[in-house]
């Protein structure tokens, strides 16, 4: 069992409860989820997203998984390149975040848990991973679900944010994402709660497995290839084939 970070005690007090606290963090937190994130990316996800679909190849005609979906945002991005969205699937085990996203989704959602993925063997030409690594149980669990329900010569595309290991940047990048993004988004919205999440959404971030750690584990489900694209620094996008 590979897990993405250690327990983070400040949030939870026992690696049990983890699960459940990270399940109501974010169903608590789903009607503001789309505006932190934009809020946190100064509004260049959208764009961002699209550029890594594309650049690893998802075209018209693919399948499309996107697991531990949210809101839908990389679900989205996918659904605009390939230009019809019942070939896209989001996966969450959030209730509160599907139904968030509901509106602005043009595809179906399921809630289950990543770990165990409710598809058949062979479903998919693409699986995707929209910043979320950091919030599963078991990379391995998951990874081998992933290579299970994708086709020959199928992909993995993970979208990810790695702190820096140099102490000054770390400590920069924890300066806006751990400090200043979390009391200014909890003072517009007036929503503790939305501050709290983007506590964590950095603290698991700072306290994530480095990137060779990933790609072991994409190398352990076995995937070809693995490799990671990294951009100004923090922004990782893994990829791998089947």
């Amino acid at each position: 069992m590979t897990s993405p970070h250690p327990p983070l005690r400040e949030f939870y007090r026992h690696p049990g409860e983890r699960e459940h606290f990270v399940r109501d963090l974010f169903d608590g937190t789903a009607p503001w989820y789309d505006w932190a994130i934009a809020f946190l990316s100064f509004g260049s996800g959208n764009w961002y997203r699209r550029q890594v679909l594309t650049r690893a190849g998802l075209k018209r005609g693919d399948r499309v998984l996107d697991i531990a979906t949210g809101t839908g945002v990389v679900a989205r991005a996918a659904a605009h390149i390939i230009g019809e969205g019942h070939s896209v699937i989001g996966l969450d085990p959030s209730i509160g975040m599907l139904i968030a996203g509901r509106e602005k989704a043009q595809f179906p959602n399921v809630q289950a848990r990543s770990e165990r993925l409710p598809f058949r063997d062979q479903t998919f030409d693409f699986v995707t991973i929209g910043f979320a690594l950091r919030h599963f149980a078991d990379l391995e669990a998951v990874f081998n679900e992933c290579a299970r329900v994708l086709r020959p010569n199928g992909k993995i595309v993970i979208l990810e944010i790695t702190a820096p290991q140099s102490r000054i940047a770390r400590g920069l990048l924890g300066a806006y994402m751990g400090g200043f993004v979390p009391v200014a988004a909890a003072l517009v919205t007036r929503r503790a709660r939305v501050g709290r999440m983007l506590r964590y959404y950095w603290a698991t971030t700072r306290d994530c497995v480095r990137p060779n750690v990933i790609l072991g584990a994409l190398r352990g489900a076995g995937f070809r290839e693995p490799r990671r694209n990294v951009d100004i620094g923090i922004f990782s996008e893994y990829s791998a084939g089947r």
